[in-house]
Parts: structure tokens; C-alpha cells; sequence
């Protein structure tokens, strides 16, 4: 093996990957396209010369090539985000040999925007988790759509609250509806019923997953914490001791204010646009549970804000950044 430092863009496709071999002054030594295969990577890249660092864009099946190559081919990979480095180009244009290129420089220089390379265990619950939370939309939007056709009708039931067992009866048996009307609704119905068993086969499955999981079972520990709530974290945070202070760990779930300052101008933007929604959605259903069952800590500071005229969605979201940032130091003080 060469010995000359070099630093190497993977720009990363189902068939081949695109790579990229520069020296340290930033010179190309090669930029060719191969197969999506580990070892012919391995073969390109260190033809010339000893491999400092590897960069390859956070994609689909990008981070199973970089374990694998991390693992089994011993290269120093480093996983990139691709929404930074889109914003890095120096041209409209799109080229896989310009993007290896621009992550094979921004690498070289130790400038490339990194993102963390969770081990296959995770990547296997973040797609389960998130295979749940489809269905959930589905869900969703099966419920509207039923709800839409009785508002389209004008029907409303005065003696049950939607989605009880009362309200099913009257909708199946004593709702005047047309002959194409009551179709569709038998059809979402049927729907609606084979959505709710696979959410619970789903919900089986993540339990299983998840049996054995420390880090899990605390957090369920946790006041307010269920099991959607708990892996749900699990899934996308991963590691808590990855982050430096609970400010990163809050940001990165997307719980944070997103400063909007020019000048003399001080203003906020709303929640930072951080991270996979699903954890900020179940941070802030939390914020809400605690604020509604008026928990000592995060009641207490709901209310003081509410006092002092915030508005009720801000209360929320300031209640999941401080939670977040507890359960950060929660979690170093007792690892």
C-alpha cells in the first residue's frame, strides 16, 4: 500500500459509487465510477495511497456501505449531511464526479458537516419505528376521510363522542347515508380496522425489540415516558453522551427557537427544522402530558408561563426544550 496521505468522496448510488482520491494540496489522483462493491473500494482507494479520511453522504443504504467498509475494510469513514453539503456547492450544476469531488475536499480540509453513523441495530428500530409511524398517518388520514363524507352528508351523532363504540353503531347501523356513500364508508371502515392490527402487530414487534434494551427501560422509567416516547428516542438519538450539553441534544430533536437577528432586529423564527419530526412530535406530546397531569417540576413552569400571557404553544414547546435538556444531564449524572 502507498503510504501518501490521501482523503477520498464517495458519492453514493445503488449500481456504483462514485470515487474521488485527492492528495493533501487537493490535487485529483482519481475520480472514477466502480461498483457498489466494499472490496472494490477498498482496492481504488488505497492504490493510491493510505486513506485519512472517507466521506460518503447520509443516503439510503449509504450508511450500511460505510459500516461495512468501516468495519470489515478497517477505513476511517465519516458520514455526511447532505442538506449542508448541497448548500456548499460552488455550482448549479449536479455531476457525480463534481459531488465526490466536493466531498473529498470539504473532508480533506476537516470542514465536512458530519452526521452520526448509527450501528445496524438502530437503523433496524428507526425503520421500525418509523414503519409505525406511517401507519399512524394512514390512520389519519382514513379517520378524516370518514369524517369528511359525514360533514359532505351533514350527519352528526348527538348522543356518543366520535371513535366510541356508541358512535361505530350509529355510524354502521343508524347513519342516513346513499348506497355509494355507505360503500365508501365499509370500505374505510375495513380500512381503519386493518390499519389498527397492523399498528398493534407493529407495537408487539418494537416491544420485542426493545426487551432487553437498558436505555429503553429507563427512560420508560421516567415520569410521563411511554414506550413510543422512550424508543422513539432510542431510535433517532441513539447516544445521549454523543452530544456535548443538553442545548446540542434539544436542538438536534428539533425542541429549540430558531433565532431569525439582523442588526438591530431581535426575533424568533419558531422550532428549529432539525431532525426526524417524529421525535419532535413525541417530545411535544409529552410536554403536554406533564402540563396537563400537573407534574411538580414541568407544571409548575407551564403555569408561571401561562401567567405571564404566553401563549399556550409556546408553553409547550419551552417545557419540551427544558425537559429535553434535563434528561440530557439526567441521563450523564446517572449513566
Amino acid at each position: 500500500m502507498n503510504s501518501v496521505p490521501v482523503f477520498v468522496g464517495l458519492d453514493y448510488h445503488q449500481d456504483a459509487v462514485q470515487v474521488c482520491v485527492l492528495n493533501q494540496q487537493g490535487a485529483s489522483l482519481c475520480n472514477r465510477s466502480v461498483t457498489n462493491d466494499a472490496e472494490t473500494i477498498d482496492r481504488v482507494v488505497t492504490l493510491h495511497g493510505t486513506p485519512r479520511r472517507i466521506a460518503i453522504e447520509a443516503c439510503c443504504g449509504a450508511a450500511d456501505l460505510a459500516e461495512q467498509l468501516a468495519s470489515e475494510r478497517h477505513l476511517p469513514m465519516q458520514l455526511a449531511h447532505p442538506g449542508y453539503v448541497n448548500r456548499m456547492k460552488r455550482s448549479p450544476d449536479k455531476t457525480d464526479l463534481g459531488d465526490a469531488q466536493l466531498l473529498a475536499d470539504l473532508v480533506r480540509v476537516n470542514y465536512l458537516p458530519r452526521v452520526w453513523l448509527a450501528p445496524k441495530a438502530l437503523r433496524e428500530l428507526r425503520r421500525l419505528m418509523r414503519h409505525r409511524a406511517n401507519l399512524v398517518r394512514q390512520r389519519k388520514d382514513t379517520k378524516l376521510r370518514i369524517r369528511g363524507l359525514l360533514r359532505e352528508n351533514r350527519l352528526r351523532c348527538s348522543e356518543a363522542k366520535p371513535w366510541t363504540k356508541a358512535w361505530y353503531g350509529w355510524l354502521q347501523h343508524e347513519a342516513a347515508l346513499s348506497e355509494s356513500d355507505r360503500w365508501l364508508v365499509d370500505q374505510l371502515l375495513e380500512q381503519l380496522s386493518f390499519l389498527e392490527g397492523q399498528i398493534r402487530v407493529v407495537l408487539e414487534r418494537i416491544e420485542q425489540a426493545t426487551a432487553n434494551d437498558p436505555l429503553v427501560a429507563r427512560l420508560k422509567a421516567i415520569f410521563g415516558v411511554g414506550l413510543i416516547t422512550a424508543t422513539t428516542l432510542r431510535a433517532e438519538v441513539g447516544r445521549f453522551d454523543r452530544f456535548d450539553n443538553g442545548k446540542q441534544l434539544a436542538r438536534f430533536c428539533g425542541v429549540t427557537p430558531r433565532n431569525a437577528s439582523s442588526g438591530t432586529r431581535q426575533a424568533d423564527a419558531g422550532l428549529i427544522k432539525a431532525g426526524n419530526p417524529e421525535v419532535r412530535t413525541v417530545l411535544i406530546e409529552l410536554a403536554q402530558r406533564l402540563i396537563r397531569w400537573n407534574h411538580a417540576q414541568w407544571g409548575q413552569l407551564a403555569h408561571g408561563m401561562l401567567a405571564r400571557g404566553k401563549p399556550k404553544n409556546v408553553v409547550v414547546a419551552a417545557v419540551a426544550n427544558r425537559w429535553v435538556r434535563w434528561l440530557y444531564h439526567e441521563l450523564q449524572r446517572n449513566p
